[in-house]
């Protein structure tokens, strides 16, 4: 599996790795344990990681008690690892750091000792339990680590060329033409459905069996579930009940998430603390409502408005439908011949929000209703700001198409009402690239090149 943050770890080890750890945080199954230990033996001597989810009593008691003896520290840590460290030339991993915060509290004096460099994964990294009574270390540079994009998860299929033309054809807003353009929508509804989850693209790759894809996908959300009973103390039964509702909340044509779904009466202060903790999971991408379309669009956040997406599109087919409703290979293979009638719009906006967030994105939207006025009714998908700020027009409002009939009006009202905010309005649809009355028309496998 080749996947795009490995670049990233290169250049943190060539630049600042003498100066501050490294720490990659994602959700389970994201592949961080996978490609920490990919680099750590291409790239250096040798390398000791320790995963604390499994990491003996033994191994635990050399960061207790030798902590701030570093020369008993590291000749114990190589003992109990069985493994030669070498200064300047060897790498030490704290995979899944978050099941002993001590851990992460000692990379300031690791760090400032020099000999090694240090890369920490995990996941809930800012939840009270896993922050609680330590202090964290300014000596740590954090990077998020999403399911692989489409671009990865075309390499994983063998096809390393493909989206090389697709960049340039976005980059000189051209179409693709017929063959090209239809061979990627097939790729791109291959990716919805599998997903970008390692293992089950893996999976997909070597017995190309639905079954075992949502067998795979399925032990994935289980896996959640479990980290929910385990880990969102006194938020269990609220964090379960957003997740559970995150299909159906979607399949709305106003995607906004609808608190009266948690139960009657359900206030957004008494369910803040769970909507938090599924973010910071990494299972959930949440878009938030801005107030108006200017630059720091986190400064207009409306934080009482806001959409769920399921941070990896596989994840949410299986998650909508359950393993009685349907058999996973008949299903999987409606979705790819576009024969299944169910709410397309619902799984290719969220596609969009996925590739939207993992090319660096915080998402935001737009919504405004009027009993009275239809000039104020407008909602748009996605607010997403232009490559390079100028002193107006900076923000793209773009709207998500997933069949070839559709109408543009929020569109339109909402470039009147913010005419000196609004850059071009793009519209990403089933077609291919087109520019017409100031509006570009893109294909959805290019929402990742925004």
């Amino acid at each position: 599996m080749r996947r795009k943050i490995y670049n990233q770890l290169l250049e943190w080890k060539e630049k600042r790795s003498r100066k501050e750890a490294l720490l990659i945080d994602g959700a389970r199954r994201v592949g961080k344990s996978w490609i920490v230990e990919e680099f750590a033996r291409k790239e250096f001597k040798s390398y000791i990681l320790i995963d604390f989810s499994e990491a003996s009593d033994t191994m635990l008691d050399v960061f207790r008690t030798y902590r701030g003896k570093w020369d008993d520290f590291f000749m114990h840590l190589q003992l109990e690892a069985g493994k030669k460290l070498y200064p300047g030339e060897s790498l030490i991993v704290f995979d899944e750091i978050q099941k002993f915060p001590v851990a992460r509290e000692i990379i300031k004096y690791l760090v400032q000792d020099g000999r090694y460099a240090y890369i920490e994964t995990g996941s809930l990294m800012s939840i009270n339990a896993n922050v609680k009574n330590i202090n964290i270390p300014s000596e740590e540079h954090r990077i998020d680590m999403h399911p692989m994009d489409l671009e990865e998860f075309l390499w994983a299929l063998g096809d390393d060329m493909i989206m090389d033309y697709v960049r340039e054809c976005f980059a000189k807003r051209k179409p693709l033409g017929q063959s090209l353009h239809r061979k990627m929508m097939d790729y791109l509804r291959l990716y919805m459905i599998v997903g970008g989850m390692p293992q089950a693209v893996a999976e997909w790759v070597e017995s190309k069996d639905f079954d075992e894809v949502d067998r795979t996908k399925r032990n994935i959300l289980a896996l959640y579930r479990s980290d929910i009973s385990k880990y969102a103390k006194g938020q269990e039964a609220r964090v379960t009940k957003i997740f559970d509702t995150v299909p159906s909340q979607l399949q709305r044509h106003e995607k906004k998430f609808k608190l009266s779904a948690l139960g009657k009466g359900t206030r957004g202060r008494n369910v803040e603390t769970a909507f938090f903790w599924l973010e910071e999971s990494r299972v959930v991408n949440t878009c938030f409502a801005a107030s108006e379309p200017s630059v720091g669009l986190e400064m207009k956040v409306d934080d009482a408005s806001r959409k769920l997406y399921m941070a990896d599109t596989g994840l949410l087919i299986s998650h909508a439908f359950t393993e009685a409703a349907i058999k996973a290979e008949e299903l999987y293979r409606k979705l790819i011949h576009d024969k299944l009638e169910v709410n397309k719009g619902m799984l290719v906006e969220n596609l969009v929000a996925q590739m939207l967030r993992t090319a660096g994105h915080k998402l935001y939207f737009f919504s405004s209703y009027s009993k009275t006025e239809s000039e104020e009714r407008m909602e748009i998908d996605f607010l997403v700001p232009k490559a390079v700020i100028s002193n107006r027009h900076n923000i793209h409002p773009i709207e998500v198409k997933s069949s070839p009939r559709y109408t543009l009006t929020s569109i339109g009202r909402f470039a009147k009402k913010f005419d000196s905010y609004v850059a071009e309005p793009i519209v990403l649809h089933t077609s291919d690239v087109k520019v017409e009355d100031g509006t570009i028309y893109l294909p959805l496998y290019m929402s990742g090149l925004l």
